[in-house]
């Protein structure tokens, strides 16, 4: 099994102004990924499902996804911050 680190996520950590908006990106080591997922994880609540991305722009709310499957890169949105956006928010991909 291999333990290389295949998922990278930037900014690792983030503070932002609530009200503003922001972009955390999500990059795959090897080319050709079938897809990414977003989610967050509050202390209370879990792991939350927020986005499968294969391609494109998708839109929930405050929340938004980009995804370019040729760059093996996809990018999480969150705009006009609000205090319950702060928590963690972690991507996958396949």
């Amino acid at each position: 099994v291999s333990c290389q680190q295949k998922v990278t996520q930037s900014p690792l950590s983030l503070s932002v102004r609530e009200g503003e908006s922001t972009t955390i990106n999500c990059t795959y080591s090897e080319s050709n990924p079938r897809s990414f997922q977003w989610y967050r994880q509050d202390p209370e609540r879990g792991l939350t499902f927020l986005f499968y991305m294969t391609s494109g722009r998708k839109q929930r709310g405050r929340f938004g996804s980009t995804t370019n499957m040729k760059e093996s890169h996809s990018s999480l949105h969150i705009t006009a911050s609000q205090l319950e956006d702060s928590t963690t928010y972690l991507c996958a991909a396949n």
